[in-house]
């Protein structure tokens, strides 16, 4: 499981988990002001073309589709393109790939300060770290919705 605390400068921390990277984008996607193609994406420059109508063997496709066809030159028409706005020039494609997750982390921290527990015993630990300075002055709170979230999923024990 993952485990993200959201400690916005105007509200109070919460805290809430993913199972996995596929649901931690698709609940990063819930809640961010992009399109989900804007957080993540992963399409081929004949895939983008033929969203627009267009197909690689036309004639014209150099002319009507520039940006697509000079794509397509440097990487193929069938090359997996990945796009994270948060991470990228917005509307940028590129061939290295970008992951889910680090989309995810991407888009987490254009929204402000967090922390991403990549899995339970990561969470725990930085639950049982008192010093961390992420929990300092204010973070308290933050520490408390993430002990919180780790005893409603049984991760820890609520003996208090």
């Amino acid at each position: 499981m993952i485990f993200v605390v959201e400690m916005p400068v105007l509200a109070a921390p919460r805290c809430w988990f993913a199972y996995d990277d596929a649901d931690l984008l698709a609940k990063v996607v819930a809640t961010d002001p992009l399109p989900a193609w804007g957080v993540h994406d992963c399409a081929s420059a004949r895939e983008l073309l033929e969203l627009l109508g267009g197909e690689p063997r036309a004639t014209d496709v150099a002319v009507r589709f520039p940006g697509l066809s000079a794509m397509a030159a440097a990487h193929g028409w069938d090359t997996p393109l990945y796009r994270a706005d948060h991470l990228l020039e917005p509307g940028c494609y590129r061939a290295e790939v970008i992951s889910a997750a680090d989309a995810s982390a991407a888009a987490l921290r254009a929204r402000g300060d967090c922390r991403i527990y990549w899995t339970e015993a990561e969470a725990t630990a930085a639950f049982e770290r008192a010093d961390d300075p992420a929990w300092q002055q204010g973070g308290w709170r933050a520490r408390w919705a993430l002990r919180e979230q780790l005893i409603a999923l049984e991760v820890l024990a609520d003996d208090l």
